[in-house]
């Protein structure tokens, strides 16, 4: 095996399995990107004509407004980077990506994966799969941020996202809560 499709391999053999030849061909597909610490890999306003796999790093996820940045995701284990609704749907995304380390990405450019998915018609159960995990992800985190205080938001992160706590500047963790980060750092001494 391709050792840039190991952790991709882990993912669909776990997640998704598909046609084995269709995945094969998949991964073949894939380049290997780098980028460096402070890069941005996605602006708002532009198009997503790339599916993007993240293979390692911390990639963190925003929306920005006139008056400041709000984190919404961050990304630390292998998955799928790409903001798959405007990919699906030809849309200019509202989102911005930066890497947060050094990060490598596998690419694969949308009109090869379209190709693909004609040829072996094995997809559509990742992308049904995905939509509904992008769905189930928003949902959570709209209830949990219109219905949680800061406290419980931070104690919910302790226990589903510790990696985020220990790999995240605890700045864009409190950008992520909606808190400033003198907030933060009460709660967490409250906490310990």
């Amino acid at each position: 095996m391709d050792t840039k499709t190991i952790e991709i391999s882990k993912f669909f053999e776990t997640k998704y399995p598909l046609n084995k030849d269709g995945l094969a061909d998949f991964f073949s597909l894939f380049k290997i990107e780098v980028y460096k610490k402070g890069s941005i890999i996605l602006k708002a306003n532009q198009e997503e004509k790339t599916l993007r796999f993240l293979n390692s790093g911390v990639i963190r996820e925003y929306y920005t407004g006139p008056e400041k940045e709000t984190n919404i995701n961050f990304y630390t284990q292998p998955q799928f980077i790409t903001d798959l609704s405007c990919f699906n749907d030809n849309s200019k995304t509202k989102k911005n990506q930066e890497c947060l380390t050094k990060i490598e990405l596998l690419s694969i450019d949308k009109k090869a994966y379209l190709e693909l998915l004609q040829k072996y018609k094995c997809g559509q159960s990742f992308m049904d799969g995905s939509f509904l995990q992008l769905l189930k992800n928003k949902e959570l985190l709209e209830y949990n941020r219109l219905t949680k205080t800061a406290n419980e938001l931070y104690l919910d992160l302790l226990i589903s996202k510790p990696n985020w706590l220990e790999k995240i500047p605890q700045y864009h963790i409190a950008s992520y809560l909606n808190i400033t980060p003198e907030t933060l750092s009460r709660i967490r001494k409250r906490i310990s």
